[in-house]
């Protein structure tokens, strides 16, 4: 039983630089960012503790190690760096997002990996539960330091929630996962559906199901989240509101099963917070954002309907 903390493995943060429009004056916003960044803050602003396990390094890794310290409700266990983080600048002036620059980061070495990855294990089973999240490319780790991760983890206890596509995604489904998020689109791209219907979708649950994750959470953009859990697999409707940022919609939801979990919550309830968390973080411009009060009375309004047997 976790005590109400989350692990959350998030080895390529970023350095986030955003110009926004505010009345005739233009902002610059500079924070911390990157999937695992945005699932711990979600996952604070629902009342749980996060462990952060992390790393940053080179001029950029400067910026971004004290901005991150910097993250209310969150230990922060950093490797520092040799080499540079990663970095993207937005410019959302104009009412949408444009990408002006972005480098993913330096590779991490050998000797920079084995101290992030026993610093991660050795909080994970700490905390009991444990979510990993994905770089923003592929190149900076690979797929089996996520695999063996998953495994290891699984092995001592530790639940283990993965928000992965791809080649992560196969790599942890080996170890076995209590619980996989992932987009429609995602699944799309890696061919686990031909396309956006319920119909493809729920086989693609199945798969995954079948592969090795006891429940797994689909996100659907404004058309509301299937879920598979115990057998029974549900369709997810979520409050209508009107969207201001799309992006985080899918962490925001990540972090409220993980929040929900870590303080003895079931997995309906689970999914109910996370619908409810990714719905509000819409309709804010900060990702990884939304007030609990928000979020609670959301929850009360998110709704499962058991559509079918996964085994049927």
């Amino acid at each position: 039983m976790s005590d109400g903390r989350v692990m959350v493995f998030a080895p390529a943060p970023q350095l986030t630089v955003t110009i926004e429009q505010h009345h005739d004056e233009p902002e610059l916003h500079v924070h911390p960012g990157g999937q695992g960044i945005w699932q711990t803050r979600m996952i604070t602003s629902l009342g749980a503790e996060v462990t952060l396990c992390t790393a940053a390094g080179g001029e950029v890794g400067r910026v971004l190690a004290p901005l991150m310290a910097e993250l209310h409700g969150v230990t922060i266990r950093l490797v520092a760096r040799e080499h540079g983080s990663g970095w993207y600048v937005h410019d959302r002036r104009s009412g949408s997002r444009q990408e002006i620059a972005e480098r993913p980061g330096v590779p991490l070495s050998r000797h920079e990996l084995d101290e992030l990855y026993n610093l991660t294990l050795a909080e994970g089973l700490r905390a009991g539960i444990a979510i990993l999240s994905g770089p923003a490319h592929p190149s900076v780790i690979k797929p089996e330091v996520y695999g063996r991760l998953a495994a290891d983890l699984r092995a001592n206890g530790c639940r283990v929630i993965a928000d992965l596509c791809g080649r992560y995604l196969e790599s942890v489904l080996e170890a076995g996962l209590n619980v996989v998020k992932i987009s429609h689109e995602e699944l799309i791209k890696d061919g686990l559906a031909a396309d956006g219907s319920t119909r493809e979708l729920m086989s693609a649950l199945v798969k995954i199901n079948t592969d090795g994750a006891e429940a797994v959470l689909v996100s659907r953009a404004d058309e509301g989240a299937l879920a598979l859990i115990d057998d029974e697999i549900y369709t997810v409707s979520l409050p209508r509101l009107t969207a201001a940022e799309h992006r985080g919609a899918g962490d925001s939801m990540t972090a409220g099963v993980a929040a929900t979990l870590a303080r003895g919550g079931s997995m309906t309830d689970a999914v109910r917070t996370g619908a409810a968390a990714g719905a509000l973080n819409v309709t804010r411009h900060g990702l990884g954002t939304g007030h609990v009060d928000a979020v609670r009375v959301l929850t009360d309004r998110v709704r499962l309907t058991p559509i079918k047997k996964a085994s049927a």
